[in-house]
Order: structure tokens, then C-alpha cells, then sequence
């Protein structure tokens, strides 16, 4: 199995390059779990998602603390056909037979309860796309219903789903998203926004 995302921040400030670059260190504590390739459009974050997704909470989480209005794009995938399987990507998320939709709810629900608190409140909007699945829409559906119980739901919109929250919740919500809801071994991707400090709330 293939998992990674392609992600780009953007803090909107003058000093945008510093505020990326001390932000930046808050990937230290997993870089011996992911490979980081960037360039000059995006960087690419390879592992499993268990670590992929504290990676990008912490990164953006360290750029939002600034206070200046910072975003951060991601297109997320796992198990893409397309894709090489590596070792680096090895999930105690996605082993195992798949459980049933309530109890995959159930799990969710959990982790997203005892996610860390980060002090960074944040909004997100996502898509879920779980591919090449006849049933694909009961998985969209299965994760709907989990989102609006998750405690960071805000609303649905044309084509994605709203989210709000604490960065730690938001990201945990995100994580489940990912994981949860499409077989261990498909394919399934996320196309998200995160925004925090945005002037458009005041």
C-alpha cells in the first residue's frame, strides 16, 4: 500500500518564507517515519497515515500559532493502483479484515474524542472520494453520518463537507475520514482545505 499527500501552506504575511520555514520543524519528530520530497509547487509527505496526519496538525498548527491568516491544500491518497507499494507505508490502520459501518463509526467516533488538544481553532473543508467501489456511496454516507456526530461538523456544502474545531479534533476527524470509510486495501483520496485566522470571520 501506497499513502501520502501533497501539501502546500500558505501563511498570508509579508514574511511568508520565515513563518514556512520555522514552521517547518514541527515535522522533526517524524522524519524518521515519512519521506519529504518538496519543490517548488508542493511538498510530498509519504507514510503511514497514523503518522501523515499528526505531520500536517502539527505543521499547520505551528504556522497558524503565528496568528496570521495561514491555509493549507492537500490531496491526500491511499492505495492508489497507480502507485508502488512502500514498506514506509505500513498501517495498523488499514490491516485486518473490514469491520462493519457501525463499528467503524464507532472507532472513529472514539478516536476523534481523544484527540490532543492544540490551542489552534481552525476550519476545513474536505471531499471524499473512495474509488472503483460499487458501493462507494454507502462509504460517503457512512462517513457523513460519522462526521455529523464527530463534534467538528459545521455544515455540508456543494461538493465537500464544512468542518470547525480545534486543530487536534479537526485532524483526528480528518484521519478517520481517511481510513475508516472505504476498504483497507481500496483506493481513497481527500481533497482538503484547512484556513485559520481568516479576516473573513471578524
Amino acid at each position: 500500500m501506497f499513502s501520502g499527500a501533497q501539501i502546500s501552506l500558505y501563511p498570508m504575511a509579508d514574511d511568508f518564507v520565515g513563518i514556512i520555514m520555522n514552521a517547518l520543524s514541527a515535522l522533526d519528530p517524524y522524519r524518521d517515519r515519512l519521506r519529504i520530497e518538496t519543490d517548488d509547487i508542493s511538498t510530498l509527505l509519504v507514510g503511514p497515515p497514523e503518522v501523515l496526519f499528526p505531520a500536517m496538525r502539527d505543521l499547520f498548527s505551528a504556522a497558524a500559532r503565528t496568528g496570521v491568516h495561514c491555509t493549507l491544500s492537500a490531496a491526500i491518497s491511499r492505495g492508489c493502483p497507480g502507485e508502488p507499494d512502500e514498506a514506509i507505508c505500513q498501517s495498523g490502520h488499514l490491516a485486518g479484515p473490514m469491520a462493519s459501518l457501525a463499528e467503524r463509526q464507532k472507532t472513529a467516533l472514539a478516536a476523534v474524542a481523544d484527540a490532543p488538544t492544540m490551542g489552534v481553532f481552525s476550519v476545513a473543508q474536505f471531499s471524499l472520494y473512495v474509488m472503483g467501489q460499487g458501493n462507494h456511496m454507502d462509504e460517503i454516507y457512512g462517513c457523513i453520518d460519522f462526521l455529523k456526530s464527530s463534534g467538528t461538523f459545521e455544515t455540508s456544502k456543494h461538493f465537500c463537507t464544512k468542518l470547525n474545531g480545534d486543530t487536534g479534533a479537526l485532524f483526528a476527524t480528518l484521519e478517520q475520514a481517511f481510513c475508516g470509510f472505504g476498504p483497507p486495501e481500496g483506493h481513497v483520496t481527500i481533497d482538503l482545505t484547512v484556513s485559520a485566522n481568516s479576516p473573513s470571520t471578524r
